[in-house]
């Protein structure tokens, strides 16, 4: 309201029998670097709820899951292990660190333990062992030996909870037979890299929060760095001809003497094409020389000035001026030079690493969003949970099924969660808001739409004409504004305007059903339809220049919906 301003009220006493009224255009949903086609339908906020109630985190080193049991949890996992299984209960104290030890040992002898696991061999701690102190070990202390039965409960409880409180937390069982370890825990903890996971929470998994962001990126998935291709943009000039963007413009003493200076050491000519110069002396020119110093020079007039400093670079140049000005017109003519890519740190990802270890079923929830939306739909229809988790995530999955359902329905298979809002065309987001709004279930509703056709294949069009009665159906008054035959076809009641376009239209020239339309004379559109009018295809084309002047090149189109195009 503050930006829409007031409307005067209609001069009438009373109106009665209006639906609330939804226009839904035809216009990007938002700019925001931030908005995904995952954050703009929702289905992302129920993604997060979802991986934080359900999953299974893992080590984001060494990728080994991590499961936060409480001893009776423990307990009931041993006694339903097969009656006679033969199992070591061992309290993990050293991990793989360096020393001798010796006042853990005899810590471990004064609380009357009798055996202990030292780098996977069995000692009696009456043999006192010495331990070489250059030599990283491991120290587990034996706990109990049992054969697992039903009568074992009690036993089994104050063992594992022996070894839970000599080890912080941590109790590893041996298969004697299968000569195979299992790690408990009652915290969310590695304790193979003694690194703590934080709880799982909703904020961890967004993107847009400080605890699950990428720092280095801030969660945008995307740094901006100088890009060498706009900073040479024609590797044909030569230095003296501007092949450095950045120079070109600079026609001050100082920048040539500086130009003079370096060719004069790396030994090329000023007049060389840049591509055909050395490597090194590319690279020096684009980063800078490093510890080399490089003799300078500044003659005006009679004085000369000479110095010798190693010399700074273009890329790193740029990067200073950029970070210190004040001046937003220096700041907008180095951003020329700027370019996109992937953030170094999480690829992509925009999430830190502890929530990328996150899984349920193999996959991160990156990686979930990274499908389209098609698959997606498919894992979430074939996703079987245990039976605790499956109660937790019923009605999450309910709506993230229901929305998928509803995007698929709208021809919009083809995209994926992630992908940015700011990259959708106009049709395609006018659909997104149209899926949206089936989801809500409202009724009693007038939906205005503008064209949602537009930008979808053909083969699709009959999965958006179901969409459109679907909203019919529950109980909506749907108008659409089409030129699109299968629309037009498809409608329950035609307004077609006219008799042409612009200043030649404005009238009213048919209202009425589709079967009468196709009968109207006065209709351009009925005409066509009906095929008393049709568009010739021609004959022959405009030739196209040996040369290819008149052509636009596509190469390696490989984003989105286009797999390698040329």
């Amino acid at each position: 309201r503050q930006f829409l301003g007031q409307m005067d009220k209609p001069d009438v006493d009373a109106l009665e029998g209006l639906s609330p009224a939804v226009s839904i255009e035809q216009k990007t949903t938002s700019k925001n670097p931030r908005s995904t086609v995952g954050t703009v339908t929702e289905i992302y906020d129920y993604l997060r709820l979802l991986f934080a109630r359900c999953s299974h985190p893992h080590c984001p080193h060494c990728g080994s899951e991590i499961v936060a049991q409480s001893v009776e949890d423990m307990v009931d996992i041993l006694l339903h292990l097969e009656p006679g299984t033969k199992i070591l209960l061992l309290a993990p104290i050293i991990l793989d660190k360096k020393g001798r030890h010796d006042q853990v040992l005899e810590r471990i002898r004064k609380e009357g333990f009798v055996r202990v696991r030292i780098d996977g061999a069995i000692m009696d701690m009456t043999e006192s062992p010495e331990l070489d102190k250059n030599r990283r070990h491991t120290i587990e202390v034996v706990v109990d030996r049992v054969v697992v039965k039903d009568s074992l409960r009690r036993r089994l409880s104050d063992s594992v909870e022996t070894a839970v409180k000599l080890s912080d937390g941590y109790l590893l069982v041996h298969f004697v037979d299968q000569e195979r370890d299992q790690l408990f825990s009652e915290h969310a903890a590695c304790h193979r890299c003694s690194i703590s996971l934080p709880p799982p929470s909703t904020q961890l998994f967004s993107f847009n929060n400080p605890q699950g962001a990428c720092p280095e990126c801030s969660g945008l998935g995307t740094k901006r760095y100088f890009d060498p291709e706009l900073i040479v943009p024609d590797p044909g000039l030569s230095l003296q001809e501007g092949a450095i963007a950045p120079w070109a413009t600079r026609h001050s003493i100082y920048y040539q003497q500086m130009l003079d200076a370096l060719c004069q050491h790396y030994r090329v000519e000023v007049y060389t094409p840049y591509k055909n110069l050395p490597k090194k002396v590319q690279e020096v020119f684009l980063h800078g020389s490093g510890e080399e110093s490089i003799k300078f020079y500044f003659e005006r007039d009679d004085h000369r000035h000479d110095y010798k400093r190693p010399f700074e670079g273009v890329i790193p140049s740029l990067e200073r001026r950029y970070r210190e000005t004040e001046s937003y017109m220096i700041r907008e003519e180095i951003e020329k030079f700027l370019s996109l890519q992937a953030c170094p740190s999480c690829k992509g990802a925009r999430l830190k690493p502890v929530p990328l270890a996150v899984t349920i079923q193999g996959l991160s929830v990156h990686e979930l969003t990274g499908l389209s939306i098609e698959k997606t739909h498919d894992f979430f229809q074939d996703l079987r949970l245990a039976p605790k988790e499956a109660a937790v995530a019923e009605r999450i999955l309910k709506e993230i099924r229901e929305r998928l359902f509803f995007l698929q329905g709208v021809g919009l298979g083809y995209l994926s969660l992630d992908r940015k809002a700011g990259t959708l065309s106009g049709g395609e987001a006018q659909r997104i808001r149209l899926a949206s709004q089936i989801g809500s279930r409202l009724a009693g509703v007038l939906y205005i739409l503008d064209e949602p056709s537009i930008g979808l294949h053909q083969r699709d069009n009959q999965k958006l004409i179901d969409t459109l009665r679907e909203l019919r159906d529950l109980g909506n008054s749907v108008i659409v504004v089409e030129h699109d035959t299968d629309t037009i076809l498809a409608a329950d009641h035609v307004l077609d305007m006219g008799p042409g376009a612009g200043v030649h239209g404005g009238e009213v020239v048919y209202n009425g059903s589709v079967s009468g339309l196709l009968q109207e004379e006065r209709s351009a559109t009925g005409a066509y339809l009906a095929g008393r009018k049709k568009i010739v295809v021609p004959s022959q084309r405009r030739p196209v220049s040996s040369a290819g002047k008149d052509c636009l090149r596509v190469r390696h189109a490989s984003v989105n919906n286009l797999q390698a195009v040329d």
